[in-house]
C-alpha cells in the first residue's frame, strides 16, 4: 500500500502543479473578475479553472473515486455516507489572499479513507513549492524541479513560542489563548500554509478557533501528521471527515511538541 500511495502522491502533485499554472495565468492579469458565493466568499476564474483541471485529472487517475470540491455541487450525506474513499479538494485555498496579491494561496488535494486523510498535497503556485504527506510514511517539500526534502515538526517548542494563525479570520478566542500562552511570536499566514509551517518545523502551534471547511484542512492535516505533528479537535480527538451532513470543521489545534498541554491553553 505504501508504494502505491507514494506513486499516487507523485501523480497528484503533478496535477496540483498543473492547477497552479492555471491559477497563475489568471493571477498575472492586472484586474481579476470575481463574484460572490452564497456565503459571501469570493470566487474567481482561477478557482473555476483549477477546479475543472483537478476534477478531470482525478477522474482519469482514479475512476470511480468521488471528488468533493469546494467549487462543485455537494452530494447529500445520504450519498456521501456510503463513500469508502474520496478526494477532497480546494482548488484555490486563500482566494482573499489571491485577490490581495500576497502570494499566500494554495491548491489542496487530499485522499480520505475511513474519515481520515491518508494522502495530502499542498501546492503553492507563486513559489512553485509542493508539499506531500502520507501519514505513517513521511512528508516532503519540493521547490520547482529540485529534490524532495523530508519534513519534520519541531518536537521542542521554541522560546518564545512560534504561533501561526489565520490572516483573514481572527477573534477573541485566539487572543485568550495567546494571553494564557505567555511569551510568543504570532505570524499571520493565509491558506493551508499554516499546516505546512508546522510540518516544516517553522512554527510550533496553530490554534484554529474560527470557521474552516473540510477541504481547507484535509491536505494540510495529512502533511502535518506525516511530519510527526498532531491535529486534534479541542476534545483531543483527531479531526475527522465526512461524518455528518455539514462540511464545517469544529475548532482544532495543530502542533509538534507533544510535551506541552496545548489543549489546556485552549480551554476558557
Amino acid at each position: 500500500m505504501s508504494e502505491a500511495l507514494r506513486s499516487l502522491a507523485g501523480r497528484v502533485a503533478a496535477i496540483a502543479r498543473a492547477a497552479g499554472r492555471e491559477i497563475l495565468e489568471v493571477y498575472a492579469q492586472v484586474e481579476t473578475a470575481r463574484t460572490l458565493k452564497e456565503d459571501d466568499s469570493p470566487l474567481t476564474a482561477a478557482d473555476l479553472r483549477s477546479h475543472a483541471l483537478i476534477a478531470n485529472a482525478l477522474a482519469a487517475l482514479t475512476p470511480g473515486v468521488p471528488v468533493l470540491s469546494e467549487e462543485a455541487a455537494r452530494p447529500p450525506y445520504t450519498e456521501r455516507s456510503r463513500w469508502t474513499r474520496h478526494w477532497l479538494v480546494d482548488p484555490l485555498d486563500g482566494t482573499r489572499e489571491f485577490l490581495s496579491r500576497n502570494g499566500e494561496f494554495t491548491v489542496n488535494i487530499a485522499l480520505i479513507e475511513a474519515h481520515a486523510p491518508v494522502l495530502g498535497v499542498v501546492h503553492v503556485p507563486v513559489s512553485d513549492t509542493t508539499y506531500r504527506g502520507i501519514p505513517g510514511e513521511g512528508a516532503w517539500r519540493e521547490v520547482g524541479s529540485g529534490p524532495a526534502e523530508a519534513l519534520h515538526v519541531a518536537t521542542r517548542a521554541a522560546e518564545p513560542v512560534r504561533v501561526v494563525g489565520s490572516r483573514s479570520h481572527r477573534g477573541d478566542s485566539l487572543a485568550g489563548f495567546l494571553a494564557r500562552l505567555g511569551r510568543h511570536e504570532l505570524k499571520a499566514v493565509g491558506s493551508s500554509l499554516k499546516f505546512c509551517m508546522i510540518a516544516a518545523g517553522a512554527a510550533d502551534v496553530y490554534p484554529r478557533l474560527g470557521p474552516t471547511s473540510e477541504w481547507d484542512t484535509a491536505a494540510g492535516q495529512a502533511i502535518a501528521v506525516a511530519a510527526g505533528g498532531v491535529v486534534v479537535e479541542l476534545d483531543g480527538q483527531p479531526l475527522r471527515y465526512n461524518t455528518r451532513e455539514g462540511l464545517l470543521n469544529p475548532f482544532f489545534v495543530v502542533y509538534g511538541d507533544r510535551r506541552r498541554d496545548w489543549l489546556a491553553l485552549l480551554k476558557t
